[in-house]
């Protein structure tokens, strides 16, 4: 858990600026020297704690001003997923918003995977990871991630 937090910081910290905050994580905005995204700042340190509602709070304002950010409804969708009781159809609908916008944003891919995950769709799980593998020319983060998780869903029976 912890890991995964702090590469999502990390991800929405490299990709604070321009078209990199779309990206997801993919590391394209490692030597940007645009300045940090206000909400994503915010939203970061919600998530550090572990304060969802924050989060959330966070996102969905910054959503209102710019509906048109991916790595905002990415944030959104994570955050909320992440909380008490999540709504599991705003949570698909923000990923998927997030993946209309940038196809290629790795975090999304990988998330959305994982919350199909948490709602027994194992093959929707699958099609992510298919989608990454075929992103991450030489593997990534998000790849293991979402196939360790795959495996262990496996793993567990519920198939």
């Amino acid at each position: 858990m912890k890991r995964s937090v702090g590469r999502l910081v990390r991800a929405a910290l490299l990709c604070a600026g321009g078209a990199a905050v779309a990206a997801g994580g993919g590391g394209e905005g490692a030597g940007s020297s645009a300045p940090a995204d206000p909400a994503i700042t915010q939203a970061q340190e919600a998530i550090a704690k572990q304060d969802w509602s924050a989060a959330q709070g966070v996102m969905k304002q910054a959503l209102v001003a710019n509906p048109k950010n991916a790595e905002y409804h990415n944030l959104y969708a994570y955050s909320t997923r992440k909380g008490a009781s999540p709504d599991m159809n705003l949570v698909f609908r923000h990923y998927n918003e997030a993946l209309r916008l940038n196809p290629k944003h790795l975090g999304a891919h990988e998330y959305i995977g994982e919350a199909y995950l948490a709602v027994d769709d194992l093959p929707k799980a699958k099609e992510h990871l298919a989608a990454l593998d075929r992103l991450c020319f030489f593997g990534c983060e998000e790849y293991t991630d979402l196939k360790k998780a795959v495996a262990a869903y496996e793993a567990s029976g519920k198939r």
